[in-house]
């Protein structure tokens, strides 16, 4: 394999930040879902938690800057007990907040009240749902993960969210079953919204089809199914240099569970944060944003997910 840094010079140089529109905040690694795709390795079992400290030093740092859009994260980030407060406090800056939702969290005890809560704050919502059909998405993410994601959508659907002329924004999130790369994303999304619809009544706003991430326990499943070698080759065969332009990591920064900086959340879980002129990790506490401008960005082999086919973000798909 070509060391992506190899490739990158090739096509263009250094991955630089150009400016920072979005903060990502990873609240933690405690799930109620241990899915076998999830490079933050989140499950039941894990104890890392973003604490109320950390949380406070994150909102001071949004406030002394113009990021516009707060996305916020784990784990399941609606289990940390100051998720609530970090979404209001963000809300009341005058920032958009994303919230990725696995939707099951609906259904753990006390946190019935969260669909009216994200109405109330006018969250958009990134929802996981890997497939349209029950055996797939029971097979990624546990049996009965479908029916309680599908009433999760349907409460949503209940309170406008998805709505074509509502401002309560419904995205799902599409993750290959397999290793391969996603089909083409507008394709998909019509099939999902065909299907979704006449067989459960759900309306969305936009589907993103996000490529899986060859590291952590993901890299673990595939080792173990002898697919690993042959994931990474597919991945970079496809590599796409129109993606470069795109790329996630050229505009968001990410916040760990314990407050160090880090270029996205993959580099997050293969402990590559932002370091300083010195080589210490950057913290929230002490951060400005004059440390993240223009600054070069970590990179490894694991990017060659991010740019293989046509690119994969936290938005979805980067090219056409």
């Amino acid at each position: 394999m070509q060391p992506f840094v190899q490739r990158l010079h090739i096509n263009g140089g250094d991955l630089s930040r150009r400016a920072v529109d979005i903060l990502q905040v990873i609240m933690g690694r405690y799930c109620n879902q241990a899915c076998i795709h999830c490079h933050v390795e989140s499950g039941p079992t894990r104890k890392e938690m973003m604490s109320r400290e950390t949380v406070e030093a994150v909102l001071r740092f949004l406030a002394d800057t113009s990021i516009p859009t707060v996305d916020v994260t784990g784990g399941a980030p609606e289990l940390n007990p100051h998720f609530d407060f970090l979404v209001e406090s963000a809300v009341g800056l005058d920032r958009h907040v994303m919230d990725r939702c696995n939707l099951t969290v609906f259904f753990e005890p006390g946190k019935e009240y969260l669909p009216e809560f994200f109405q109330r704050q006018r969250v958009e919502l990134v929802c996981s749902l890997p497939c349209y059909t029950e055996e797939n998405v029971d097979r990624q993410r546990g049996k009965g993960t479908f029916d309680l994601s599908i009433r999760a959508l349907q409460i949503l659907n209940e309170l406008g969210y998805g709505e074509t002329k509502s401002d309560l924004i419904l995205n799902l999130v599409y993750n290959p079953v397999g290793p391969h790369l996603p089909p083409p994303q507008q394709k998909l999304e019509h099939d999902y919204k065909r299907i979704l619809k006449e067989q459960f009544g759900i309306v969305f706003n936009h589907l993103y089809c996000l490529t899986n991430m060859p590291i952590t326990r993901y890299e673990t499943h595939l080792k173990l199914r002898g697919e690993y070698e042959r994931y990474m080759e597919l991945l970079e065969s496809s590599f796409n240099p129109a993606t470069l332009e795109q790329v996630m990591c050229r505009n968001l920064v990410s916040i760990g569970w314990e407050g160090t900086i880090y270029d996205c959340d993959f580099n997050q879980m293969l402990e590559l944060p932002i370091r300083d002129p010195e080589g210490n990790a950057l913290h929230v506490s002490s951060l400005s944003l004059d440390q993240l401008l223009n600054q070069p960005i970590a990179v490894g082999n694991h990017c060659y997910a991010c740019t293989a086919g046509c690119g994969s973000s936290c938005g979805g798909v980067l090219v056409s």
